[in-house]
């Protein structure tokens, strides 16, 4: 079956204190966004990918393509307000029945093994998404106090998240809600199950200046 990957890259560089977009930030003297594409090209060479940058984006990728001789192949499409608005226009390049992933483009230290046993899931459940089990204590605040939650209950949340076509195409004509965190709470809106997958914990978006340190440290180790 065919499959999709639609890399989503509209962050800013605001919480790293950067003027450079987070995703154009270099990561081993190469942009993070580069290094999230090499992954699924890793993956599947087939795999056709989709990359939605902001407007005022797309030449600043071109010049950084042409700088780092990147020609990996993939498509640009034009981000929308929100990440919904973004992932909807992602769609708009999907055109055959298929598997698609949407994967945030600040997540470069995904496995490619990862990415094929993801696909393989969705193949067979429409629906799945990669979560990790909460291993800190967590709290609810409430009122003027707060109170434990049993963790065992809870997961954290990954990207690729992958789904049949005809099911997120079907979910995405929906409006826009506050609810939507993410393309599986999307979908979850149609009364369909996410199945659960276990995903990696070095899988992590990159959002703070930490997260590259600790991004450098996981790609130079032994």
């Amino acid at each position: 079956m065919k499959r999709y990957a639609i890399i989503v890259a509209g962050g800013s560089g605001q919480r790293m204190e950067s003027p450079v977009p987070k995703q154009f930030m270099e990561l081993n003297q190469k942009p993070v966004l580069m290094h999230t594409i090499e992954k699924f090209y890793s993956a599947a060479s087939s795999i056709h990918i989709v990359v939605v940058l902001p407007k005022t984006h797309h030449s600043v990728w071109t010049i950084l393509c042409q700088k780092h001789q990147f020609s990996i192949p993939h498509q640009i499409c034009e981000g929308g307000a929100s990440r919904f608005q973004s992932v909807r226009n992602g769609l708009e390049l999907c055109t055959e029945d298929s598997i698609i992933a949407v994967h945030d483009g600040v997540r470069p230290l995904i496995h490619p093994d990862l990415i094929l046993n993801l696909y393989h899931q969705a193949e067979l459940n429409s629906a799945v998404i990669p979560v990790c089990p909460i291993l800190e204590s967590i709290r609810k605040a409430q009122g003027g106090g707060s109170k434990a939650l049993d963790r065992s209950q809870y997961y954290s949340v990954q990207t690729p998240q992958c789904f049949s076509s005809d099911l997120l195409q079907n979910a995405y004509q929906h409006d826009e809600q506050e609810t939507f965190t993410d393309d599986a709470s999307v979908v979850e809106a149609l009364g369909k199950n996410v199945q659960l997958f276990k995903g990696e914990r070095t899988n992590i978006k990159l959002t703070t200046p930490e997260d590259f340190v600790f991004a450098e440290a996981l790609l130079n180790r032994p």
